[in-house]
């Protein structure tokens, strides 16, 4: 399946990744939810990686292009997957390195994640 971007409720949008992630499809579906994206919106996003299996090599992944022109239209990250995944995916997520909090949760903290993402 790969990448799906959904609407949630208000401003968050469940971003889904399944199997193996490809950068082109990671790009299409990330440039596609900008462009529906109001001038002045900012969004959270929650991150269900539940059949999650890693990234396709590739050195396009270097390419930050869509961090640096909408990252900081991103307000939150909730990262929900396997524990094994954490280090990693917190890491593709730019945390520590974007103004938005990003936190990890775990497939049984689904709600948990959910109400931390629309807090605040």
């Amino acid at each position: 399946m790969g990448v799906t971007i959904q609407q949630g409720e208000g401003n968050v949008r469940i971003l889904r990744i399944e199997g193996v992630l490809r950068k082109p499809e990671f790009d299409a579906a990330i440039q596609a939810e900008a462009l529906r994206w109001e001038p002045e919106a900012r969004v959270r996003v929650l991150v269900l990686a539940g059949g999650f299996e890693g990234w396709e090599g590739s050195e396009e992944w270097g390419d930050v292009s869509f961090f640096m022109e909408h990252g900081d239209r991103i307000e939150k990250i909730a990262i929900v997957a396997d524990r094994k995944w954490e280090t990693d995916l917190m890491l593709f997520a730019g945390a520590g390195f974007r103004r938005a909090p990003v936190a990890f949760f775990t497939p049984d903290q689904v709600s948990k994640a959910r109400t931390w993402l629309t807090e605040g």
